[in-house]
C-alpha cells in the first residue's frame, strides 16, 4: 500500500469504518451505502459498455505463450532480464508446454458452504434440502454432491513495500494453508506489487518445499495493483496452464495489508473479470489498519462476497489470527457442496443473478454462501 495512488473514481470511494472482525469471523456490513454490494448495472463500465448483456469482458493479460517468458522492467529478485510487461500482466517464471480447447457447457455449477445461525459449517444436508434460484425463478437441480475434492488454488500475497515485516507471519500461515488442504489440490504462488511487478512464482504444485519458496520470494516494494493481481489469476486459474488435469474447483486465497492504489483495471471491472461460469471463489484477508479499512474494506468484501467467498478483516498488530484464519478457509473448502443446474435456453443474455436457500429439520437460519451470480457464454478453457 505504499505511495500515493491515483485519484479514486466514485464507486471507489471510502467507506466508513467497519467494526473489526476477530480471527475466524467475517467482516459485517457497517450499514454505510458504499458497503452495499456491486450491482450488475456497476460491473457494466466504460472499457466493456460495448459487451454489455451480449458477451463477458475479454480476459486479463495473462502469462505469455508456451516456451516464452516477459518480465516487469524492475524484476523482482530471481526474475530473468526481458522485455517489459505490460500493466497487470501475470508474468511466469519458466516454460509451459501446456495448450487449451475451448468447450460450452450447458450446467451451471456452484460450490456452496452452508453455515447455520451461529455460523458453524453445516455439512449433513442432502440434495432436498436446497433450492435454487436464478433471476428469481426456481431452477431443477441436475446434480449435487458433497465430498472433498481436489482444487485448484491460487495464493495472492500482497508483496509492496508495507508488508515487509509481515511477510514471515503471512508465508507460515499460507503454508499451514495447504497442509489442511486436499492433498491432491494444486496450488500456485502470486507475488504482486505494482502492475508491472505480478509474478507467478509458483506453478501448479503440491510441493511446499517449491510453495515455501515461492512464499519467500519477498521484494517487498512499491505499490498495491490488487485489483489487477485478482483479474490476471482468475483468468489464469480459468485456463489452468501448467496442470495436467481439470480440477473443477478453483478458489484464490487473497493477502493483503492496504487498498488498491496501483490498477489498471478498477474495482467493478475486476469483480466482472471473476463474475463468469466456473469463475474461482475468492477468499481475503485484509491486515488493515484504521485508514487502510476506510480505502479497502469494501473492495475486499466485494471481491469475495460477490464470488461465495468470505472477506476477513484482522488486526495487523495480531498477525497470529492469520494462520487460524487460512486453516478456516480450508476448512470452508474441503466441506462445500457442488450444485449443478441446466441452463435456460430461453434465458435472456446478461447478467444472471443467483440465490440458494437451504432448509432442513432441526435448523434455523441456515445461509447458503456461494457466487450471487455470473455472466453466461464464457468459454470456459480446459487443460489437455
Amino acid at each position: 500500500m505504499a505511495g500515493a495512488g491515483r485519484a479514486q473514481t466514485p464507486a471507489q470511494a471510502a467507506p466508513q469504518p467497519a467494526a473489526q472482525a476477530p480471527a475466524g469471523q467475517a467482516a459485517q456490513s457497517s450499514g454505510d451505502p458504499l458497503d452495499e454490494p456491486l450491482t450488475p448495472d456497476e460491473l457494466v463500465v466504460p472499457s466493456n459498455k460495448a459487451l454489455e448483456a451480449v458477451a463477458p469482458m475479454p480476459a486479463a493479460p495473462t502469462a505469455p505463450a508456451p516456451n516464452t517468458t516477459a518480465t516487469a522492467t524492475a524484476p523482482a529478485p530471481g526474475a530473468p532480464a526481458g522485455k517489459p510487461a505490460a500493466p497487470g500482466e501475470l508474468q511466469q517464471r519458466g516454460k509451459s508446454g501446456v495448450f487449451t480447447i475451448k468447450a460450452e457447457v450447458d450446467e451451471v455449477v456452484l460450490h456452496a458452504t452452508v453455515v447455520d445461525d451461529r455460523q458453524r459449517l453445516v455439512t449433513n444436508l442432502d440434495r432436498n434440502a436446497f433450492t435454487v434460484f436464478e433471476n428469481g425463478q426456481a431452477q431443477p437441480i441436475t446434480s449435487f454432491r458433497h465430498e472433498d475434492v481436489p482444487v485448484a488454488v491460487g495464493i495472492l500475497v500482497d508483496d509492496s513495500a508495507s508488508m515487509r515485516d509481515k511477510r514471515p507471519a503471512v508465508t507460515q500461515a499460507a503454508l499451514n494453508f495447504v497442509r489442511s488442504s486436499n492433498p491432491d489440490d494444486r496450488v500456485f504462488v502470486v507475488n504482486f506489487s505494482d502492475p508491472q511487478d505480478i509474478y507467478i512464482d509458483a506453478e501448479f504444485t503440491a510441493s511446499i518445499p517449491k510453495l515455501k519458496e515461492a512464499l519467500e520470494n519477498i521484494d517487498a516494494r512499491g505499490e498495491t495493483a490488487l485489483y489487477d493481481a485478482v483479474a490476471a489469476s482468475a483468468d489464469h486459474i480459468m485456463k489452468q496452464q501448467g496442470i495436467d488435469r481439470r480440477l473443477e474447483k478453483k478458489v484464490l486465497l487473497v493477502i493483503t495489508d492496504g487498498w488498491d492504489n496501483a490498477s489498471v483495471d478498477s474495482l467493478e471491472q475486476a469483480v466482472r473479470r471473476v463474475q463468469v461460469e466456473g469463475g474461482p471463489t475468492i477468499y481475503t484477508i485484509g491486515l488493515l489498519d484504521e485508514d487502510s479499512k476506510k480505502r479497502g474494506k469494501r473492495a475486499l468484501k466485494e471481491l469475495a462476497e460477490q464470488t461465495g467467498g468470505v472477506a476477513y478483516l484482522l488486526d495487523p498488530q495480531d498477525l497470529g489470527q492469520v494462520d487460524a484464519v487460512t486453516q478456516q478457509i480450508a476448512r470452508d473448502i474441503r466441506n462445500q457442496y457442488t450444485i449443478g443446474y441446466k441452463k435456460g435456453s430461453t434465458a435472456a443474455p446478461g447478467y444472471r443473478s443467483i440465490k440458494v436457500q437451504a432448509r432442513a429439520r432441526g435448523y434455523k437460519d441456515l445461509q447458503v454462501r456461494t457466487r450471487s451470480g455470473y455472466f453466461p457464454g464464457q468459454e470456459q478453457a480446459e487443460s489437455k
